[in-house]
């Protein structure tokens, strides 16, 4: 019977050790895997020169690792970059890599589609297809390094990660917790806590269970401080209401100097007046919360509209006033792509998988038809590395910045 391999990219530092251990090999093989696909970025153990012959056949014998192929990319007059990544089973997702002061944040996606069903969202519109695995959220990291290493500059390195791309992360979680151990091991990538941060529509149940996921920076998709309209826009709002939601939220583990964010999404007449604001100061504690402000953007078929930017701007004043951190999530560019899942679903209605250099040129051409679109990503930006030395206003200097950098696509 033929064994079934398993892929590199799967296992947290501890399992590997734990799983060559059951071959009889030494952990330090896992000190050295890990050194050469996580340090070095060379993934084929044939090019490993430490490595000996025998155990580069075990490896071979026992293990894969193919990354999951850039199929189409796409760059932004200010340098951010979306691609198209296919998986073995040809299912198709979307990262981000955004260029900013000091930082190259990469926004992955934890799912293909989405089951959360959010009605401001292009991606719910897709469905659940399935859940990540582990080396496809790692994949998507490698993936795109090794593609700006090879494009770009040798010197490229992702050093900031967002959970904001297609899908509910802790709808993931197991597979989203160990790819996160990944990230942050230091004989690997060694990512900070403070450079990843996760984004949750409110699956309550999961929220309560961060307890056990290293703690990164978190970020809460709110919306509305009304039940009836969440409810509207996020149907989890139904399964777990705002009480249901902020009692899970206070069992959220803070290390010090760590605070919330707030992501909520600015809808002409629906969640932008007096009333929103003052239901918004009951429930969001100012010296435990960051507000990340999104003014919505229109799209054909939806029956949202775009306050006007004296409104988004009083709206961020009221906060401001009030002793929060509000930072605005401008839109910058109009030159490539739309709402999140829209590359993927373009991509989809081509169906020229046989020649992905014809379905590339045409995607291409499709895409140049969206143009007149606003576009904008809806990735929330962590705040500053070393948040705790810097004083208020440089804090928020760096969160306009980045935002500044993540405009151009609707993740």
């Amino acid at each position: 019977m033929e064994q079934i391999k398993q892929s590199l990219f799967s296992f947290n530092y501890s399992e590997l050790k734990a799983r060559i251990a059951v071959d009889g090999k030494r952990s330090f093989l896992a000190d050295q895997i890990y050194d050469w696909v996580y340090r070095k970025f060379i993934f084929d153990p044939e090019l490993w020169t430490n490595v000996g012959k025998d155990t580069r056949s075990y490896l071979a014998q026992h293990f894969t690792w193919e990354l999951p192929q850039i199929i189409w990319n796409g760059l932004s007059q200010d340098g951010t970059r979306k691609f198209l990544l296919k998986f073995a089973d040809s299912q198709t997702i979307e990262s981000v890599a955004i260029p900013a002061r000091n930082r190259l944040t990469l926004c992955v996606s934890s799912q293909v589609g989405c089951a959360m069903g959010c009605t401001f969202c292009h991606t719910a519109t897709q469905g659940l297809k399935r859940h990540l695995k582990v080396e496809e959220v790692v994949g998507q990291y490698l993936a795109v390094t090794k593609w700006l290493k090879e494009n770009v500059s040798e010197d490229s390195r992702l050093s900031n990660m967002v959970y904001m791309g297609q899908g509910e992360p802790l709808h993931n979680f197991n597979a989203m917790k160990t790819a996160t151990e990944i990230f942050l091991e230091e004989k690997g990538l060694h990512l900070g806590q403070r450079k990843i941060t996760l984004s949750t529509s409110g699956l309550a149940p999961q929220i309560e269970k961060l307890k056990d996921f290293p703690p990164v920076n978190i970020a809460i998709s709110l919306h509305s401080p009304r039940d009836e309209v969440r409810s509207k826009l996020m149907p989890i709002n139904k399964a777990y209401n705002l009480e249901r939601l902020f009692a899970a939220i206070d069992s959220i583990p803070l290390k010090a100097n760590r605070r919330i964010t707030y992501e909520y999404l600015l809808i002409d007449g629906l969640n932008n007046t007096q009333e929103d604001l003052e239901e918004l100061f009951k429930l969001i504690k100012p010296s435990e919360s960051k507000i990340n402000l999104i003014p919505f953007n229109e799209f054909p078929g939806s029956p949202f509209k775009r306050p006007s930017d004296q409104k988004v701007l009083a709206f961020q004043k009221a906060f401001m006033d009030r002793g929060y951190t509000c930072t605005i999530r401008m839109t910058k560019g109009e030159d490539i792509l739309a709402a999140c899942g829209q590359l993927k679903s373009e991509f989809e209605k081509i169906n020229l998988w046989a020649d992905e250099s014809v379905a590339s040129v045409q995607l291409t051409k499709q895409l140049s038809k969206l143009s007149h679109k606003h576009l904008e990503y809806n990735v929330a930006i962590q705040a500053a590395e070393d948040e705790d030395t810097q004083d208020e206003e440089d804090l928020v200097d760096d969160l306009v910045l980045e935002m500044d950098a993540a405009t151009d696509l609707n993740l």
